[in-house]
């Protein structure tokens, strides 16, 4: 049961009518800004080789504090 084309075009003049075509614009910039920039410096640490094996063991492993008990 999905949205029918004619909700959807109700729903976009509410957002229009609330935020304004300039703030949309604003933010869909931002938003476009923010997935380049992420995008951007996933390739940057994928080619510098910053994640090793020995990270994702880190991650797996288990907590345990400074008297060896593990922690629950």
């Amino acid at each position: 049961m999905g949205m029918s084309p004619v909700q959807l075009l109700i729903i976009l003049a509410i957002v229009v009518v609330l935020f304004g075509t300039k703030r949309l614009r604003n933010l869909g910039t931002d938003l476009g800004g923010a997935i380049k920039g992420f995008r951007s410096s996933m390739k940057d640490g994928e080619a510098n080789g910053n994640i090793t094996e020995e990270d994702d063991n880190i991650i797996d492993g288990n907590v345990e504090s400074k008297s060896k008990e593990k922690i629950k």
